[in-house]
């Protein structure tokens, strides 16, 4: 790869944020003109992917709604495509419950009569301090 002039790639370049000694260890002139580079290679294709999504949201708003591809129709009626049935226990889910993973929803889950216990990791009690789990 040719040596890169930083100061021609930098010289029309402005850093609107304010700067201190921790933001200029992290967007050091290396880091700048890499991102730079990046802008100027790829923001034509980004505007024009931002453009195809404006006119996909007028198509979806006016009610063209996605579909599969007609000519990929063999391949969703090909048996040998097919994925493998559910477990047992997933099969009928009208009988579910569905919570956090503290461990007084997680005893009740289990005990309780129901098929399927889904945990929601994501809304996991965590120790304001430590930022650990709670259990």
């Amino acid at each position: 790869m040719p040596a890169v002039n930083q100061e021609e790639i930098l010289k029309d370049v402005k850093i609107l944020g304010p700067l201190n000694d921790q933001t200029r260890k992290i967007l050091s002139k290396d880091a700048a003109t890499f991102l730079a580079l990046l802008h100027r290679t790829f923001n034509g294709t980004r505007k024009a992917l931002l453009q195809r999504r404006v006119i996909r949201q007028a198509e979806l708003d006016k009610g063209n709604l996605p579909d599969f591809l007609p000519e990929t129709r063999h391949v969703r009626e090909n048996d040998a495509w097919k994925g493998a049935p559910p477990a047992p226990g997933l099969i009928d889910r009208r009988i579910e419950i569905t919570g956090p993973t503290d461990r007084k929803m997680v005893v009740n889950a289990l005990n309780s009569n129901v098929w399927t216990y889904m945990a929601d990791f994501e809304g996991a009690n965590t120790d304001p301090k430590t930022d650990k789990p709670e259990y």
